[in-house]
């Protein structure tokens, strides 16, 4: 038995819940991973897991071990890192799940620039609006906003996105523009932001000078994928609140007017987050520092800066 292998194998195990997916993120054979465990609890002494025909838990003694040879797993990283990175280029693939508009609007606007830096990295991006869980589905990285809930992951602040309710000038011509966000409740359609997580809608907030509102009442229409959200507010449905980042070149082009300005809520912070029992590969360091370079601006809603490749320019 290579004990360092079989360590990270139990590791793995551990993070993503089961044989069958720690196999597939270490691309081994079920049947290894299964042994090399077996040969470790052999080696040891003690059941490190319980295994059932649905389910794998662990012990008190596999959580101890699991602890204590993590922190060996991320001390030899930190030592190979130390001596490779400097003298290698960062390789290997990196995988980033993103919400969907925040993915369209502002991370592959950008993402030419990265590649190009980094031609070694192979980049899979998962696009959804539905939350992943970054050890059981093998994600380096997720860019997510709003209030963070696990204290079990590392989180990086990127930057802030700016709100705007809008809703197309046809539309206003029909209901009237809107002075208050009292107004709302007297006649106006909505379109709210359902939670692919809760199917719950996100109300309309509202903050002038301190004050604080938050409108709830019946929608005309939810959507829970924020591409469709607002193309929802394009097709004269209704009033939408999004992101500037969203909805910009619309306002810009005046296919969508933006009300309520006084009114706009509170910044929406986002994050980049990752397991914080992982090793933070070369590749992911990069990748968060490329982030912090370019995200604040974009995710704010600010035109182009100098720096990032654009395709054909």
């Amino acid at each position: 038995m290579d004990q360092l292998v079989a360590m990270r194998v139990f590791a793995r195990v551990v993070e993503s819940g089961n044989f069958t997916r720690a196999a597939d993120s270490l691309n081994m054979p079920n049947a290894t991973v299964s042994k090399l465990v077996q040969e470790l609890e052999a080696h040891l002494g003690v059941r490190l897991l319980q295994r059932t025909t649905r389910r794998v838990t662990i012990t008190p003694e596999g959580h101890e071990y699991y602890e204590k040879s993590t922190r060996i797993l991320r001390d030899l990283e930190d030592i190979d890192n130390a001596f490779s990175t400097a003298r290698s280029k960062p390789r290997g693939a990196l995988r980033v799940d993103i919400g969907s508009s925040t993915a369209c609007d502002v991370l592959i606007p950008a993402l030419p620039d990265f590649l190009a830096r980094y031609p070694d990295i192979r980049f899979d991006l998962g696009v959804s609006d539905r939350s992943v869980d970054l050890v059981s589905d093998n994600v380096d990285c997720v860019i997510r906003g709003g209030a963070l809930e696990s204290s079990s992951l590392v989180a990086r602040y990127i930057g802030s996105a700016t709100f705007v309710t809008c809703a197309t000038p046809f539309y206003l011509k029909c209901y009237g523009t809107p002075a208050t966000p009292e107004e709302l409740k007297n006649g106006h359609r909505l379109v709210s932001y359902v939670s692919p997580q809760n199917g719950k809608a996100t109300p309309f907030r509202f903050e002038r000078q301190g004050e604080r509102k938050e409108i709830k009442i019946d929608h005309r229409i939810g959507v829970n994928e924020s591409n469709a959200h607002l193309a929802a507010a394009l097709a004269g449905i209704g009033i939408v609140q999004t992101f500037r980042y969203c909805a910009g070149k619309a306002i810009e082009a005046g296919v969508l007017t933006e009300i309520l300005q006084e009114w706009r809520p509170a910044p929406y912070p986002f994050h980049v987050v990752y397991p914080q029992n992982r090793h933070v590969t070369h590749r992911l360091r990069v990748f968060i520092e490329w982030l912090l370079e370019f995200f604040p601006q974009r995710v704010a809603g600010a035109p182009h800066q100098p720096g990032i490749h654009q395709p054909g320019k």
